[in-house]
């Protein structure tokens, strides 16, 4: 039979003219979540994280090994006091409209970046200026040293330090951007993308890699697809049939009892990409009554156990790990020190410390994301063990879009607001009380829940000045025996997630994010 050219294109394929070398290729993938929202410093989502990997570039990366590396840096120089640093760009720096990324760009981009992002806050703490002394070298003068500035321009997840061009950086980081361009690896088709439907990826022709081999976000960003499509394809039966048929190439975010599926077709293997995992996590609203009361936000620790979690999304503990460290088990600050009779469902204890406090059966506003598998049923599991540890519990179920919306509102829970909410972190997100965006304690400038506890932050700047690993360990510790009396939120497990593909896809790298440069489709 003939295919015609329309029916050609509606599967991605392209007929070859005479004389052509070779057919444009297209590699389409289902992530884990619709593209909805596209500025990566306004929202922590790990969507839009992921959209800011392929469109964006950054100063510094972290490779595979966990390593900070020079990226869109050439050079740097460091004072012999530790207090002035010289930065200069690598050579070739295009944003997607031509025009050379220069100093300036760069420094208003990391302080958009640092206004919302926990490590970034606390490093602009030590920063006394930063200046451009040309089109390419901009000098970055300290108050007082630390360790944070190098690690924190290349911190691997949300929030990521993109680049952006400086009229975009200049934008309120508390209001979303209108332009996409980027410097990095693929440009975004703003005007293919449709919500709902796919985000569309294209090669840009002019960017240049390092010389040097990928290794995680480091290295050369070769890219050998032409073209990359993010489909919305939010029924998970739906996108492993995909898979298995050959319409889609890559999917994000397989659930487990998928698995066994794709791993009986010859056709598609499974890929871990991520092997410290992820961590799942409960985060009340402080700033909500009752949860502005710490006895009542005390009560979690005793009425959430970890297992009952981890079985309702993963339930294969193959793929899970019950963890009370608040950092991952595996890395090098993992402590259970301060969890002990925590975690274990002790509903006495959570009713006598409702009643302590003084609860008065609030419902507990529980925000449900229903359309990603690996978080559809954290909600129902949270809402049963409060309920059974005292609370009254009003689960309010939408996309996770929806939640990532409504979660940064203050208004009171009763009009649009907030109470409880559930979310999982990369575990190179949550590797020390710095960089975890959910141990920010700085009140209005903490991220959304809004924490405030001056003991927390005086632990957090104590650990931004250690540069001892055993002192880095006891802060740690010393963080997270203050967490029990906090809550800035709740550790419910650490999990691990295999990216499925055809066996016809290649060069997938080990990074914290999926990303697409060095992915080849044959």
């Amino acid at each position: 039979m003939r295919m015609t050219s329309k029916l050609l294109a509606a599967l991605g394929l392209f007929a070859l003219p005479c004389g052509t070398a070779s057919a444009q290729v297209t590699l389409k993938a289902v992530m884990h979540s619709d593209v909805k929202i596209v500025d990566p410093i306004w929202t922590t989502a790990y969507i839009t994280r992921n959209h800011g990997y392929m469109i964006y570039d950054t100063l510094f990366a972290m490779d595979e090994k966990g390593e900070i590396k020079p990226q869109m840096v050439d050079k740097f120089t460091e004072s012999p006091d530790k207090l002035s640093y010289v930065f200069t760009l690598r050579d070739g720096l295009l944003w997607h409209d031509g025009a050379p990324v220069t100093s300036e760009d760069c420094i208003a981009s990391i302080k958009r970046w640092s206004a919302r992002d926990a490590l970034g806050q606390k490093l602009m703490s030590f920063v006394d200026t930063m200046s451009a002394q040309d089109a390419k070298t901009f000098t970055v003068k300290l108050k007082e040293p630390t360790g944070l500035l190098i690690f924190g321009l290349g911190k691997p997840s949300s929030n990521v330090p993109f680049m952006m061009p400086k009229r975009v950086a200049d934008t309120d980081p508390n209001a979303q951007i209108s332009d996409f361009t980027g410097s990095g690896p693929f440009v975004f088709k703003k005007e293919e993308w449709k919500p709902g439907d796919k985000a569309v990826y294209v090669k840009f022709d002019k960017y240049k890699p390092r010389a040097e081999p990928p290794s995680g976000f480091t290295g050369g960003k070769v890219v050998k697809l032409d073209r990359v499509e993010w489909l919305a394809i939010s029924d998970q039966q739906q996108a492993a049939n995909a898979l298995l048929a050959g319409e889609i190439d890559y999917y994000e975010q397989p659930p487990t009892d998928l698995i066994p599926l794709l791993k009986a077709d010859s056709n598609v293997k499974l890929v871990d990409y991520n092997p410290l995992g992820l961590q799942y996590t409960f985060r009340p609203n402080h700033l909500q009554k009752p949860f502005d009361n710490p006895k009542i936000r005390q009560a979690l620790w005793y009425a959430f156990n970890q297992k009952d979690f981890l079985d309702a999304t993963i339930g294969n503990p193959d793929y899970y790990k019950v963890c009370k460290s608040m950092v991952p088990c595996g890395s090098p600050l993992a402590s259970d020190k301060g969890m002990e009779g925590l975690l274990e469902s002790n509903f006495a204890k959570s009713r006598a410390l409702l009643k302590e406090a003084g609860y008065d059966d609030t419902p507990i506003v529980l925000l449900h994301s229903t359309d990603l598998a690996s978080l559809t049923n954290l909600g129902p599991v949270a809402k049963s063990l409060m309920e059974k540890g005292g609370f009254k519990v009003d689960m309010q179920s939408s996309d996770w879009q929806s939640v990532v919306g409504r979660r940064v509102k203050k208004d009171p829970a009763n009009a649009g607001g907030w109470h409880g909410m559930l979310t999982a972190w990369v575990s190179a997100d949550i590797l020390n009380p710095v960089m975890n965006g959910f141990m920010n304690a700085s009140c209005d400038k903490a991220s959304f829940g809004w924490p405030c506890d001056p003991g927390i932050e005086k632990l957090r700047d104590d650990f931004a000045r250690a540069t001892d690993p055993t002192k880095q360990k006891e802060i740690a510790e010393a963080v997270q025996v203050r967490e029990r009396e906090v809550v800035t939120h709740i550790n419910l497990g650490q999990y691990y997630q295999p990216i499925g593909t055809r066996k016809t896809i290649s060069g997938i790298l080990t990074a914290p994010a999926p990303v697409f440069w060095n992915i080849e489709k044959k």
